[in-house]
């Protein structure tokens, strides 16, 4: 591939906007490289099917290498550790006060473990790839990662459906797929597969505009694939994620002036109902009619959202602590050990409004920040790969936007690995575009 080969790391000469000084190089390869690694390990999760590599934490390792590169590095070059960016400064605000409000917290303990397991891994892969990659080169390697790893999780997907690997829903007749890994990772069940799909899926779609030749073939088998493997899900958040994505894709190819493109799209969709497995139209007919939904689910997650928000009305300022959703929950519907299926209200249950509003804003302006980017670069025909990457964040924020409202996904590296490529974009555009700065410009 035109892009991944032996020097695929090297940042390429930049040109900085004028009145600035260059206060950063590209920025450490053994960073990058690490940064790399660590997302297909992150994506993959090669230690579930190799289990001694477990003993090695490879996971750790890799996130570990590329910290401790990158800070060694600036260092050495006496620059400033990290690019201050609008979005790291709410990230940091909304981690301060998941801390503060441990000691409210309805179990403290329990808050110090999500804090620690999970919210600080998934925030400092934000920050980190807002601080390594920040040359399009880069932006280019890191989408190509995440569009090739999701290969083997759509396969995954499609092959278990083919061979019968399901899990049972307790209604005679009604079954789903397994998860990539069987119930661990970031893909262990049908809902998180198609959800993580969803979020790449636009950045193959930003691919198949800027590779040629293999490489594009490779971008469209991905994106189709993807699509495949989304559907055998039989995920109803799944597929209003997918159908919120092509309705933005849509928009976005009517901006950038490419009708053939748009009708291309329009005419797969339209090649699409002929194929749906049986009982997929059922199942999403309970989206509307949640009472028609046999398994439950629906209803049980209905009764739960109002539950939810009735425990938010009550604890408004600092709620019952960063990942209590489940016993604040418990107290008022009965022990059924289930999370709030809605990001947005796990925050306002966990962090009350401050974090349910720093959270919102996060995402707005790591939006914003993509969509600046894309009208920056689209001026530029030298940064037509820029622009079109941009794009392709904006639709995975809009997909998760969608997604965060069916998922307990509050404190999970989803949302922070895109808004991490919005930061990155942000960077770049900042240091490889040389234009005064205009209103509506990068922030």
């Amino acid at each position: 591939m035109a892009h991944l080969d032996a020097t695929w790391w090297t940042p390429p000469p930049v040109c900085m906007l004028p009145g600035t000084t260059l206060t950063r190089a590209a920025g450490s390869r053994v960073a990058f490289i690490a940064l790399v690694s660590f997302t297909v390990i992150l994506l993959l999760s090669p230690q579930e099917w190799v289990p001694w590599l477990k003993a090695f934490r490879i996971a750790l390792l890799a996130a570990g290498l590329a910290i401790v590169a990158h800070l060694v590095g600036r260092t050495i070059r006496r620059q400033p550790v990290t690019l201050f960016s609008p979005e790291l400064g709410i990230a940091v605000a909304l981690v301060s006060w998941s801390v503060l409000t441990v000691p409210l917290s309805s179990w403290p303990g329990g808050s110090v473990r999500v804090l620690v397991d999970h919210y600080l891994k998934a925030v400092a892969f934000f920050w980190l790839i807002g601080a390594v990659v920040t040359t399009t080169d880069r932006l280019r390697v890191l989408a190509w990662t995440f569009v090739l790893c999701a290969v083997p999780l759509a396969a995954t997907g499609v092959s278990h459906y083919l061979s019968g690997e399901h899990l049972s829903t307790g209604v005679r007749g009604f079954y789903r797929i397994a998860g990539y890994t069987g119930g661990s990772g970031l893909t262990g069940n049908p809902n998180d597969l198609a959800l993580m799909l969803n979020l790449i899926l636009p950045i193959a779609g930003a691919l198949i505009f800027i590779a040629r030749g293999a490489c594009r073939a490779v971008a469209i088998a991905a994106l189709l694939l993807g699509v495949a493997a989304v559907i055998l899900t039989f995920s109803r958040a799944g597929f209003l994620t997918l159908a919120a994505s092509f309705v933005m894709f849509l928009a976005v190819l009517t901006r950038r002036k490419a009708p053939g493109a748009a009708v291309a799209l329009l005419l797969v969709a339209v090649c699409v109902p002929p194929l749906l497995p049986d009982g997929y139209v059922a199942r999403l007919g309970t989206i509307t009619d949640i009472e028609t939904d046999a398994t439950g689910s629906a209803q049980g997650r209905w009764r739960d959202t109002k539950v939810a928000v009735g425990v938010v009305a009550r604890n408004p300022l600092t709620g019952v602590g960063i990942g209590q959703d489940v016993l604040a929950m418990n107290e008022e519907r009965g022990d059924t050990w289930r999370r709030v299926h809605n990001a947005y209200l796990q925050y306002g249950v966990d962090l009350g409004m401050p974090g349910l509003l720093l959270f919102v804003w996060l995402h707005v302006r790591s939006f914003r920040t993509a969509r600046a980017v894309e009208r920056r670069a689209a001026d530029s025909p030298a940064h037509r790969d820029l622009a079109l990457l941009a794009a392709a964040v904006q639709v995975s924020l809009v997909a998760f936007a969608v997604a965060a409202m069916f998922h307990p996904i509050a404190y999970q590296f989803y949302f922070f690995s895109v808004a991490g490529l919005a930061v990155a974009l942000g960077h770049t555009c900042r240091a490889e575009i040389a234009a005064p700065p205009t209103a509506g410009s990068v922030a």
